[in-house]
C-alpha cells in the first residue's frame, strides 16, 4: 500500500496544515468534549484512521493540549481561551483529505479569523 501523498500536484510523505483560530469564543476553546468531537469529524472527514486521542486540561477555565494520533499521522491542538486562539497542526499521508479540518474546524469554533499554511512534507523523497 502507497502511503505517500500528493500535494501541489507534487508526491512526499505528507500535507501538513498549520491552522491558526483567531477570535473564537472562550468557552469553545476550553470544551474538552467539544474539541474531542471537532477532532473526530475532522478525522472521519478526512477519511483517516483514529489509534488514539488524548487530550489534557490545563486547570479549570484554562488550555487544552491534545493529539489524535492517525495511521496516516497526526492532528495535534493547543487552546489559549484567554486570549480566544486555537493552535491546530493536521499532517497526514496517503489518500486522506486533510483539507477537509480546515472546514469542520471552521464550523465547529466560528472563528473570525482562520490563517492556514500548507506544507509538503518529505518533498525530497520523490525527487
Amino acid at each position: 500500500m502507497d502511503y505517500l501523498a500528493t500535494v501541489r500536484g507534487k508526491r512526499c510523505a505528507g500535507a501538513h496544515l498549520i491552522i491558526d483560530l483567531y477570535d473564537v469564543e472562550p468557552a469553545r476553546l476550553k470544551d474538552a468534549g467539544l474539541i474531542e468531537a471537532a477532532l473526530r469529524t475532522c478525522i472521519e472527514r478526512a477519511k483517516a484512521t483514529l489509534l488514539h486521542i488524548h487530550l489534557h486540561v490545563f486547570s479549570e477555565g484554562g488550555g487544552i493540549s491534545g493529539v489524535a494520533v492517525l495511521a496516516e499521522s497526526h492532528i495535534s491542538v493547543h487552546t489559549w481561551p484567554e486570549v480566544g486562539y486555537g493552535a491546530f497542526d493536521v499532517f497526514m499521508c496517503g489518500k486522506t483529505e486533510p483539507e477537509e479540518a480546515i472546514h469542520v474546524l471552521k464550523e465547529v469554533f466560528a472563528p473570525k479569523t482562520c490563517d492556514v499554511q500548507l506544507l509538503a512534507r518529505g518533498s525530497a523523497l520523490a525527487a
